[in-house]
């Protein structure tokens, strides 16, 4: 089945009584045993829900992989896939990783005894010299949030293997509609569902899907003994937003294109970041392992501040909000939200500055986005 159909048909079919088109919702949370030694497949929906593994069957699916865990967040998710090192070990990680992922890290794990380098991932040779005799694990974010790096997923996956290191991406940003980090040879993909999965920004939840049954095993695990497991409710609204996936992204990603060339022509503009423009420098590699450039994209104003929180407060289409993924567009400055839990020293090696903003384009027509930009750049 080709992707639109898997992100309808996966995962539906469960009611055998009543012959639902739609996967039921499972609140319970105890199942009655037949005996003391036999249950229906369920006892208890921490450790497993009808609901939920119709969800993790349709992201296993869509991704590829052969197992899955849906969490109650997307950073429920990034911690569960970081479990599977432990004190000790070392991770090569993005310079600009998520701000999130790098609280988690720098304020948690550290504290846990694991060791991180962060590096610009887009040069090769840095990952490889980041590697040393404790690192475990690369974790991977690409497009990265917000400078849209694109990282070489297959290169990166081939320094992981000749290490024996586990690669792990964070594919949020594209979906599985878009890119399929498996296909490059990565181990593990983490998504927060929140975002382009679910797309309608009434949930929060993530997902980790495992390339091999070990590791889905062992992933399984981690969810279940940490309950981190999503509810049955948010799984049901996520596997109702996925089956719309694949039509949503084309049409917010034909619009965050034309977003894209326009911000590059405009004068108050220093630099666009996104991946579908010819001047990005890994433009030539996402047209290579992307079916597609997203709807994520960033700016840097020329003039700093004023006029970057100027355009955020003036905008009246686009919410200033620190998610993405949505039917509606938002528009956010990372210094003070998406990222300002990473460090100063942190945002500074990542190229984010006071000059940069954040776009998260909807599906609202294009012409009225580009508008509402132009008469909030103009201050009217």
């Amino acid at each position: 089945m080709r992707f639109q159909t898997k992100s309808v048909h996966t995962g539906v079919h469960k009611d055998q009584q009543y012959n639902s088109v739609i996967t039921p919702i499972y609140p319970s949370s105890t199942f009655y045993w037949d005996d003391l030694e036999k249950t229906s497949g369920y006892d208890y929906t921490r450790s497993g829900n009808p609901t939920r593994d119709a969800l993790q069957e349709n992201l296993a699916a869509l991704e590829g992989g052969v197992g899955c865990v849906a969490t109650s967040t997307g950073m429920a998710a990034v911690h569960c896939a970081m479990s599977l090192f432990g004190p000790d070990d070392h991770l090569v990680v993005p310079a600009d990783v998520y701000g999130g992922t790098f609280r988690l890290i720098s304020r948690f794990l550290v504290e846990k005894g694991m060791t991180f380098t962060f590096v610009d991932m887009t040069d090769l040779d840095s990952v490889r010299s980041a590697v040393n005799s404790k690192t475990r694990g690369i974790w991977i974010e690409t497009p990265s949030n917000p400078m849209m790096k694109v990282i070489d997923l297959a290169a990166v996956a081939q320094i992981g293997e000749q290490s024996g290191l586990l690669t792990l991406c964070d594919n949020t940003f594209l979906s599985p509609y878009l890119q399929r980090p498996f296909e490059f040879g990565i181990d593990v993909v983490v998504h927060s569902t929140t975002k382009y999965i679910n797309g309608h920004s009434d949930v929060v939840g993530g997902a980790v899907i495992a390339k091999d049954e070990e590791l889905a095993e062992r992933i399984g695990w981690i969810c279940n003994a940490a309950g981190m497991a999503c509810s049955p409710f948010d799984a049901w609204l996520v596997l109702r937003g996925v089956k719309t996936l694949g039509c949503r992204m084309e049409a917010q990603e034909r619009s965050a294109h034309r977003l894209a060339e326009w911000l590059e022509t405009h004068p108050a503009v220093e630099r666009v970041y996104y991946p579908g423009l010819e001047s990005h420098p890994q433009h030539a590699l996402a047209r290579q392992q992307q079916d597609g450039f997203g709807a994520m994209l960033s700016f840097d104003v020329r003039e700093g501040r004023p006029v970057a929180e100027r355009v955020c407060m003036k905008t009246k289409l686009f919410d200033v909000g620190v998610s993405l993924g949505g039917i509606e567009s938002l528009i956010s400055f990372p210094v003070t939200m998406s990222h300002a839990s990473m460090s100063e020293e942190g945002r500074a090696a990542a190229g984010i500055t006071d000059r940069t903003v954040r776009v998260s384009v909807g599906l609202e027509h294009p012409d009225d986005l580009i508008a509402d930009l132009q008469q909030a750049f103009e201050g009217s």
